[in-house]
């Protein structure tokens, strides 16, 4: 996330707009946008009804055994369709900006 924050001059120029979608509560995610400085577009999802379309569902897996969201990356066109994806069940691996960048080439 920390990635998508320093390269979102250039994702935006590239026509990315970053969401990011978490299980927190709204006050939560901003708190944490608030901390580190994050910029882009926070959603909140605390009954994980989007998280479980994409099937990113990690059950029990925060610390204190609460449902979080996996990691995953996707670009989805203006039509809807996902174009890229990156998927990892470990939350410390995220894909870098300039996958991201490389994935951007097939939305145009």
């Amino acid at each position: 996330m920390r990635g998508i924050q320093k390269s979102l001059s250039e994702l935006e120029r590239r026509g990315v707009r970053p969401i990011a979608i978490s299980v927190d509560t709204p006050d939560e995610s901003a708190a944490l946008c608030r901390k580190a400085g994050y910029t882009y577009t926070f959603l909140s999802d605390p009954k994980a009804e989007v998280i479980r379309r994409y099937d990113l569902l990690h059950q029990g897996g925060s610390p204190d055994g609460k449902d979080i969201a996996r990691p995953g990356e996707f670009l989805v066109d203006a039509s809807g369709v996902v174009r890229w994806r990156n998927l990892t069940d470990d939350f410390r691996k995220r894909t870098t900006p300039e996958d991201v960048l490389k994935g951007a080439q097939l939305l145009h």
